[in-house]
């Protein structure tokens, strides 16, 4: 296939960077506090809907859920961001749409003050980050920035690459496999980004 690359998006979370740790604790953390019954390993390993859904999918009282996220997020930069590591060939993913002369964008579902840590501690070189964004609520920032292609682990994410009309990547580092990701839209399915860079070479031919 050839096509024409323009700007690249990719999903953050168990897409470019792994927040597991941070993550398992800052929800285990919460869930003391408040005297809920919060599952942060369970959380940890389905990463990917937004915040309210997930203490919901808890059983957290609706009218605590504002905030048990204000709690959430203030906890996070000392809680999750010193325990997240990039994932393999994150960084050589970034750097090959570079390096072919396009932008990336990192488009999330991740509160968008939060995300931006991740992307400065990791050192990533990300030039556009969008924030609060889930499945096809994320082709807003996609078609805006005019994404030729968009790279996820979650079903919602090639959701909202269909609903951009951008080419749909997949890659079975996150809570999805790759059946799971074929039948919600992707395009191709990599084992793990270090795949990516050749596969994008190839796509522009």
């Amino acid at each position: 296939m050839v096509g024409v690359l323009t700007c690249v998006g990719f999903d953050l979370d168990m897409t470019l960077i792994d927040p597991r740790p941070g993550m398992a604790a800052a929800m285990d953390r919460l869930g003391a506090d408040n005297d809920l019954p919060l599952d942060g390993a369970h959380f940890a390993e389905h990463l990917g809907p937004p915040l309210d859904h997930t203490l919901r999918g808890f059983g957290a009282p609706e009218d605590r859920i504002p905030d048990l996220i204000t709690q959430f997020r203030a906890s996070y930069p000392e809680t999750v961001i010193p325990q997240t590591v990039a994932l393999p060939g994150a960084r050589e993913a970034l750097d090959v749409v570079h390096e072919l002369g396009a932008t990336t964008l990192v488009v999330t579902g991740k509160y968008g003050p939060n995300a931006d840590l991740h992307v400065k501690a990791l050192d990533l070189p990300v030039d556009t980050l969008v924030g609060d964004l889930w499945s096809t609520g994320k082709a807003a920032a996609l078609t805006e920035h005019r994404a030729s292609i968009y790279v996820g682990d979650h079903i919602g994410d090639m959701r909202g690459a269909q609903a951009a009309g951008a080419v749909a990547v997949g890659v079975v580092s996150g809570p999805c496999s790759r059946e799971e990701l074929v039948e919600a839209g992707a395009e191709i399915v990599l084992d793990s980004l270090t795949e990516f860079a050749d596969w994008l070479r190839g796509w522009i031919g």
